[in-house]
């Protein structure tokens, strides 16, 4: 037979008793409007490819990306300026030797902007140059959900 004991204070009690009463306990205070920005509704694409490679491989490859890929698609030519909202680099260290990258694109036209196959296809071959090793891209999660994935909404310290 197993035994514990367990150690339940008054103001444990009261939580208890005020979630099963139906009563809600009360929120902390928010932090000040000026430590933050929060921005709704806003229906940005959302652009996600995943990488593997070999984990030695990584920090060359993340070198090289940006050089080529994130300078060379922020210069696409006919452009005024950098198509893309936002790109970030997500490394999960459960899974070395994975690369995952989003972009946010203010609009579908934006992202469309950039698509022009000639253009894809030299940035991709100056990429493969220059990195010289082994990669493979396994999933482009915007593809998988026929590019609905989007961001509706941020929260942002400031």
């Amino acid at each position: 037979m197993l035994e514990a004991s367990i150690n339940v204070s008054a103001n444990d009690v009261d939580a208890m008793s005020a979630r099963h009463s139906g009563a809600m306990p009360a929120l902390p205070e928010p932090p000040p409007s000026s430590a933050y920005r929060y921005v709704a509704d806003e229906r940005r694409p959302v652009e996600i490819l995943v990488f593997r490679m070999d984990p030695s491989d990584v920090e060359e490859f993340l070198r090289i990306d940006h050089d080529v890929w994130t300078l060379g698609e922020a210069a696409t030519p006919g452009l005024a300026g950098i198509p893309f909202e936002s790109k970030e680099v997500w490394l999960d260290d459960s899974r070395p030797g994975e690369v995952t990258i989003v972009f946010v694109w203010p609009t579908m036209a934006d992202w469309d902007a950039v698509a022009d196959p000639d253009f894809q296809q030299l940035l991709l071959s100056i990429f493969d140059e220059r990195f010289g090793r082994p990669y493979e891209l396994v999933r482009e999660v915007h593809e998988e959900r026929a590019k609905g994935i989007h961001r509706w909404s941020r929260f942002e310290r400031t």
